[in-house]
């Protein structure tokens, strides 16, 4: 029986893409997702188990019954605000669970682990643009939850042979591009899906928090990275496991940012329309800029990205927010 890999959290924004690629390459794919903020029409390949990483028996199962080699690890909560307020949420369902999903792996011979990381690690930086040597100082629990699950892959690695990529996300945005699917996330905090609801009219307001930053505009300047291109990294990084690469650590982003205030004037460009946008104070922790240095992924996965163009993102964006509005598509 050929090997397959199972993709925790394969039914949400961005392991929904991760999973079309792989299918799209011929892999044998596998999801786990327990569906509260994914969803089931957003697999296009592969069977799906409706089910929680912390349920070692059904992952432990689903090891042995596909004979899984590789797990790609999605499975998490993802609000910051909400990180802050109930962090145990947060310690429990990114780390917890990702220490019993490891223990499964270790259990079953599970040989290759690419884990979904973030940015949020390096909290507040002193420095505009990170490298992956840049202190790891988190500043809610969403960052502190990811990076402990960092830890216990380095430590797991070392003790086993295990060998993992850890990829540090910036601002992932964008859809697929030929519209099957995209970020439907409920209550959605990200900037661009925040826009371009406000676009087709299902929010009246779009605002903007922070216009006294010592950037050229005064708004927070961010690395936005198209999803199509994040998911063409776990690919590379699947290929470099398989062929003996050394576990590794990369920042997933373009190496240059945006401001608040470019990207809403690119929607409003794409959309032909005003936005309704109000300016308020600064929110608690946010950097006035957060940008990958991101030559090492380049080097070490050979990563080349493709849609480095923010009109591309909000388009792709923009057009699945449409097709929501009609009826389309997939939402809660």
């Amino acid at each position: 029986m050929s090997n397959s890999i199972l993709v925790t959290g394969g039914a949400g924004y961005i392991g929904s893409h991760v999973v079309k690629q792989l299918g799209e390459a011929g892999e044998n794919v596998v999801v786990l997702d327990n569906l509260s903020k994914g969803f089931k029409e957003a697999v296009l390949f592969g069977e799906l188990y409706v089910g929680d990483t912390s349920d070692k028996e059904l992952v432990t199962e689903i090891i042995n019954k596909h004979n899984v080699d590789t797990v790609m690890h999605f499975a998490a909560h993802t609000v910051v605000p909400e990180s802050v307020s109930n962090p145990l949420k947060y310690y429990w369902n990114n780390t917890c669970s990702s220490r019993n999903l490891l223990e499964c792996c270790q259990d079953n011979g599970v040989k290759h682990f690419i884990f979904s990381s973030t940015a949020a690690v390096y909290g507040s930086p002193e420095k505009p643009a990170v490298t992956e040597d840049s202190p790891t100082q988190p500043i809610n629990a969403y960052g502190t939850s990811k990076l402990m699950t960092e830890w216990m892959l380095k430590d797991l690695a070392y003790a086993t042979d295990l060998r993992y990529v850890a990829l540090r996300y910036f601002n992932v945005a964008g859809c697929d591009p030929e519209g099957r699917i995209g970020q439907s996330t409920p209550d959605a905090t990200l900037l661009l899906k925040v826009a371009c609801e406000a676009a087709v009219g299902k929010r009246d307001t779009i605002y903007i928090f922070g216009t006294d930053y010592p950037t050229p505009d005064g708004t927070g300047i961010r690395d936005y990275i198209h999803v199509e291109d994040l998911a063409s990294a776990h690919i590379k990084a699947l290929e470099y496991l398989r062929n003996g690469g050394d576990s590794a650590t990369l920042n997933c982003g373009y190496g240059h940012g945006y401001s608040v205030r470019e990207v809403l004037d690119m929607v409003e460009q794409v959309n032909g329309q005003a936005l309704n946008i109000v300016e308020e104070g600064r929110r608690e922790g946010d950097p006035a800029q957060l940008i990958s240095k991101a030559e090492k992924i380049r080097q070490v996965l050979k990563w080349e990205p493709t849609n480095d163009d923010l009109r591309k993102v909000v388009e792709s964006a923009l057009n699945w927010e449409k097709k929501l509005s009609r009826g389309e598509g997939y939402s809660k």
